[in-house]
């Protein structure tokens, strides 16, 4: 069960010191509260509210990124980790981004170029390892399912702007229709 809402003021008992958390639910929390009610112990998880990204655009954005695989002769894995590196969001883990080294080849270039289960970015910090082979370090991204609203539409725009940097005509990029729901919900304005 998940509920959206706000925590009100804590309740802390002064002889025992422990601390009673309030939560307004703007669900209704009734069955839940029957379900719940007589369980001794519950895991419990809170956390900053983020409105999820749409369908829609998500379903946009990997059209359009179709039609720019093609513009530009890739395949679509590799257009995505294109965009992911141009406009995507790193990985964090305890405050900080996550980065990895592996081969400096051009093999190992070519699978992360087309991978679909991870997403990287190279950086330009290249060093030679104990074992005599040169390692090229990469920032790992996040990918784009996990992406609230604000972070897709900011890889929808960055799209948008590619393919018109690779000369798609509008009409490609949008429809009338595609391009009114971008505004209004997403703020992607594509002109």
């Amino acid at each position: 069960m998940k509920f959206t809402g706000k925590l009100k003021e804590p309740i802390i008992d002064f002889a025992t010191r422990r601390l009673t958390i309030l939560f307004e639910p703007q669900e209704d929390f009734t069955q839940a509260y029957e379900e719940l009610k007589d369980c001794e112990k519950l895991s419990l998880e809170i956390k900053r509210y983020r409105r999820k990204r749409s369908l829609d655009a998500n379903a946009y954005y990997w059209v359009l990124l179709g039609k720019f695989a093609k513009a530009i002769s890739l395949s679509n894995p590799e257009a995505h980790n294109l965009m992911l590196c141009r406009y995507g969001q790193p990985e964090i883990f305890e405050g900080k981004a996550v980065y990895m080294t592996i081969p400096d080849t051009e093999e190992a270039e070519r699978k992360v170029r087309n991978a679909t289960d991870y997403h990287l970015q190279p950086t330009s910090q290249i060093r030679e390892g104990n074992d005599g082979i040169t390692y090229r370090t990469y920032k790992l991204l996040r990918g784009s399912h996990t992406y609230d609203s604000a972070e897709m539409a900011r890889l929808i725009d960055g799209l948008i702007t590619s393919c018109k940097e690779v000369g798609m005509p509008d009409a490609a990029i949008a429809t009338p229709d595609e391009k009114r729901l971008l505004k209004e919900r997403y703020g992607v304005d594509i002109g």
